[in-house]
């Protein structure tokens, strides 16, 4: 087995917030730091909007391994109020930018999917399934992004609904967290 069988790494919540609310606050660089389930982001280099296929959004990181660095976020998917998402490449001062292997074939997306006209399923997904085969199982396929990834969905909701909610739930643990 390869481990293709299951990506892209899938986790879902359903928000009490219209789609339309959910979209601008995913499709705001600025508001991503307050999402962030990693703990890497540092902020976003612009307060830019992302507008559609094609723009660039950078954003600020921190990883014990690299220190301080910035992430060039290349949109590449853009459906207003449905779905969103991009690819990184390493910006100014990671140690891989420059590099001929510097596009990692990574993808980030949010799809959102009305339930009802006050709420919303939200799935983020992390699809690595263009990433080299090391790179793929050192990170277990992306797996190791799932407990991150339901904590930036709880703030997602957080940050919609002004309801502070509990602790989110581990992976596979609960029905939030889904592949």
């Amino acid at each position: 087995m390869t481990g293709h069988e299951e990506l892209p790494v899938r986790v879902s919540r359903r928000i009490e917030a219209p789609a339309a609310v959910i979209f601008q606050v995913l499709a705001n660089p600025a508001r991503h730091l307050d999402l962030d389930g990693s703990g890497m982001l540092r902020g976003a280099a612009s307060d830019k909007v992302i507008t559609g296929v094609g723009d660039v959004f950078v954003m600020r990181m921190y990883y014990t391994r690299h220190g301080d660095y910035e992430m060039d976020n290349h949109v590449v998917e853009y459906e207003q109020d449905r779905r969103v998402g991009w690819e990184p490449a390493p910006g100014r001062g990671h140690p891989d930018r420059g590099s001929p292997d510097a596009q990692w074939g990574q993808r980030w997306s949010y799809e959102l999917v009305p339930d009802g006209p006050e709420a919303t399923v939200v799935t983020e997904i992390y699809d690595c399934s263009r990433v080299s085969e090391g790179e793929r199982v050192s990170m277990q396929d992306g797996r190791v992004w799932i407990e991150s990834m339901t904590r930036t969905l709880l703030r997602l909701d957080q940050i919609c609904t002004g309801v502070e909610l509990g602790t989110p739930p581990t992976s596979g643990s609960g029905h939030d967290v889904g592949r």
